[in-house]
């Protein structure tokens, strides 16, 4: 948000600089992240003086040339060489000096060097009003009246407005200082508690009563929706000339980054950046049947706003309808038909205290953004409606003529009452940690608007006004108290307390920080995704945590799995040469449940890991450098034995997987990983194999520290490994060749693993091949060949014979 130190020096008598104002509003909470200097003519016309051509002569090697000398003021005369048909002997002219740098209207900026111009010196150049800003015609140069006097600059001659701008980084709960009036309200606050009095305060200009009015013009009033439009005010002004707006009020607008429109519309945005309060011009004779409805309901109406755009309206968008259709959004956008043109002779002026919940589901909902919703969506003040139209009806009369056709009409059914507080000064004195004189605190709520209805010994009644939207308990209070106080002037304690905790670190932060160390051992880099997703990656919508406001259509649900905000981080890198990832993340997702239960959503801690690319650096000496899945699989079952949960193997059917493994313990499950689906991974924009393993951290969490660990001697013999690659039926599981196995020998067989898995077009249909390692060892001696074919021929037979298995 942008203030204008020149503008609010009218709302508070100061002598501040901006630096200062500065330095008082960030520490009280406006943080003022920068400060600008605004010039009506850009570059302020620096180095450009009043001239007077003294001679003017052909140039001899030139016909459209001319060889002035030019009275600046100096000891001697300049030699100007000007190429203007215009240029003559006795004119006062704008002369730039050697080393100025000029800002014409279009073009980029350039600097004055003393030159030749076919061979005739040149020491500075009389000006165009093009070529310094001051206006578009390249007719000629500019020429000045006779009673400019030569050697003014031209900053001072045309008297330009030079202003401060500070940028302040407004934060959503500080309404009440969305405007000039607002700020200045802070500011005399911070200087009534540095000075201990009362003296400062914010002023609000020419708020006079309205003249009599004539009321010759008409319009009713009908608010059909008093939920969401709370007051509404306006009145008629007829008689206006629709113009350009005079200088200072189209330099206080520019100096805030607004392009001046016409003197009504301009005087509208002034007011609102003056108090805070939004208005709405209407030309009243597009007015039909001369009446204003308030209204709500007009689902699936098409409706043409002032960008040209024609928007499908809601069920509960707000709108100010005539007789006959909708003229404008309320508090959002104006219509395309009904606003103030050059031919407008009378306006409808508005001012209303609208529903915050209405105007920032409308303003989402249609994506407009405008400097009327930013405050209303905020809350506005519901009392600063008649003075605003009051402010803007002077103005009115001021800029663009015109009297009173209709006397001011405000429809306020209910008002909206003052936030009670009761406030301690001792609460205070303990929130705050320092005992602030009750004097100075009583400046500070009063200088804020706040009113004291009732003083005890401890304490104060407060009545905080409606623009205070955040400020609703005692420590709201005390927050403002505290912020308008000084952060820096509450001292550092001289003791630190604490309580002494000597309880064993949490079981989930210390499982979580031990997984966390394994994994960034095995390369991964952590990942912190957002919560909230975009809806139109999910197929099955019913369990969805939907939104009600989101921020964007790409933010409108909670995520359901933590995949696509995994895969979105990898289309990123991926997208950024980083092809070689490994990542981690834990969150959580969010569903809803089955209301029989008990209970409406459930949150489920999650552990994902993702990888695709290379395992390790390129180097010369992997030439099978490939993340696979037996890769992630041993990272998975590294996770769970440091974890010391025990898990079995169950098959995986899930339809974000090509192929892939489940573990579980008990009927619980822990984990599924495998190879993402190929469909999902081109919707997400990767086009690399990408694993994927996903963790029930809840389930996990509740098997840790629960096995009992049991420590066993070394073996004194060796083990041998055998593999079969294994043509199987699809249908096939390999819990059910795990079953087999060691249902075939009991004896010798420690261990059984998959270690790959295919699924191509080399193979028939419906068939898969698994990849199976089997561990043997005696551990009584060492195994023969003779004792390990038995084995081994013992387990094909089993497979070829229950399962239909043939070797590759």
């Amino acid at each position: 948000m942008k203030i204008s130190y020149n503008w609010l020096r009218t709302l508070i008598k100061t002598d501040l600089t901006p630096q200062q104002i500065d330095e008082y509003l960030t520490s009280s909470g406006l943080e003022v992240e920068g400060i600008e200097t605004f010039e009506s003519v850009k570059g302020g016309l620096k180095g450009i003086v009043v001239g007077e051509v003294i001679e003017k002569e052909k140039h001899p090697d030139a016909d459209k040339l001319s060889i002035t000398k030019v009275n600046v003021g100096a000891a001697e005369l300049l030699n100007i060489v000007c190429g203007a048909p215009n240029v003559a002997a006795g004119q006062k002219v704008l002369v730039a000096m050697i080393g100025a740098k000029l800002y014409p209207t279009t073009g980029e900026p350039f600097e004055i060097k003393k030159s030749k111009i076919r061979g005739a010196a040149s020491e500075g150049m009389i000006c165009a009003e093009d070529e310094i800003g001051l206006g578009t015609s390249h007719d000629g140069i500019l020429i000045l009246p006779d009673h400019a006097t030569v050697g003014t600059p031209a900053g001072d001659f045309f008297k330009l407005e030079q202003d401060h701008v500070l940028e302040i980084g407004l934060t959503p709960n500080r309404a009440d200082a969305a405007s000039h009036y607002g700020v200045a309200r802070d500011l005399a606050a911070i200087l009534n508690c540095k000075n201990n009095t009362t003296t400062f305060c914010a002023e609000m200009h020419n708020i006079f009563e309205l003249p009599e009015a004539s009321n010759i013009n008409k319009v009713e009033i009908t608010i059909e929706n008093p939920d969401a439009c709370k007051r509404y005010s306006g009145l008629v002004i007829s008689g206006i000339t629709v113009k350009p707006s005079p200088d200072w009020l189209k330099n206080s607008l520019l100096a805030i980054g607004l392009r001046p429109i016409n003197n009504i519309v301009d005087i509208t945005n002034f007011v609102l950046h003056d108090l805070g309060q939004p208005l709405h011009a209407f030309d009243l004779n597009k007015i039909t049947g001369n009446k204003i409805i308030v209204k709500t309901g007009l689902e699936k109406k098409k409706f043409k706003t002032l960008d040209g755009a024609e928007r499908t309206l809601n069920a509960n968008d707000l709108m100010i309808c005539n007789e006959s259709e909708p003229m404008c959004i309320a508090g959002v956008f104006g219509g395309l038909d009904s606003g103030v043109s050059e031919s407008t002779t009378s306006v409808f002026l508005e001012a209303a205290y609208f529903n915050p919940d209405f105007i920032r589901r409308t303003g989402k909902q249609h994506g407009l953004k405008t400097d009327s919703s930013f405050r209303f969506e905020r809350g506005t003040d519901p009392e600063m409606t008649i003075n605003a139209l009051k402010r803007a009806a002077a103005l009115i009369f001021e800029c663009a003529g015109g009297v009173l056709s209709m006397d001011l009409i405000d429809i306020y059914p209910e008002k909206l009452e003052p936030f009670k507080v009761a406030f301690s000064y001792t609460n205070c004195q303990e929130l705050i940690g320092k005992e602030i004189d009750r004097a100075i605190i009583k400046h500070i709520i009063l200088s804020l608007g706040i009113i004291i209805e009732q003083e005890g010994n401890d304490g104060l009644l407060l009545a905080v006004p409606q623009y205070k939207t955040d400020v609703t308990r005692e420590a709201d209070v005390i927050e403002e108290v505290m912020r308008i106080y000084g952060y820096n002037n509450v001292e550092e304690s001289t003791q630190i307390k604490f309580t002494a905790n000597f309880a064993d670190r949490e079981k989930a932060t210390a499982a979580e920080n031990t997984t966390a160390n394994l994994l960034i051992g095995f390369g991964f880099n952590e990942m912190i995704g957002l919560s909230l997703t975009k809806e139109t990656y999910y197929t099955d919508n019913a369990a969805l945590v939907k939104i009600v406001n989101p921020l964007s259509s790409d933010l409108n649900v909670m995520r359901n799995t933590m995949l696509f905000g995994g895969l979105e981080t990898i289309a990123y890198n991926i997208n950024r040469k980083q092809a070689d990832l490994k990542f981690f993340e834990f969150g959580k997702t969010y569903q809803k449940t089955d209301a029989t239960e008990g209970f409406k959503y459930a949150e489920t801690k999650h552990l994902t890991l993702f990888i695709t690319g290379r395992k390790y650096a390129e180097n010369p000496y992997n030439e099978n450098n490939k993340i696979d899945f037996a890769f992630i699989k041993s990272c998975i079952e590294s996770i769970l034995h440091k974890l010391s949960v025990t898990y079995k193997i169950s098959d995986l059917d899930d339809d974000q997987f090509s192929y892939g493994l489940s573990y579980v313990h008990k009927k619980n499950h822990l984990v599924s990983f495998g190879l993402i689906d190929k469909v999902i991974c081109k919707k997400m924009d990767v086009n690399a194999e990408t694993f994927y393993a996903d963790f029930n951290w809840d389930n996990i969490l509740a098997l840790v520290g629960k096995t009992k660990l049991e420590f066993t001697e070394i073996p004194k013999f060796p083990v041998v490994r055998r593999d079969l690659a294994l043509l199987l039926d699809k249908k096939i599981t390999y819990k059910e060749l795990e079953e087999l196995a060691f249902n075939s020998e009991r004896k010798l067989l420690k261990s059984v693993n998959l270690f790959d898995i295919y699924e191509g077009d080399k193979l028939q249909a419906g068939k898969k091949s698994y990849a199976v390692s089997f561990m043997l060892q005696d551990e009584e001696a060492t195994l023969n060949d003779k004792q390990i074919d038995n084995v081994m021929q013992k387990l094909i037979k089993t497979y070829t014979e229950k399962l239909g298995a043939v070797l590759r």
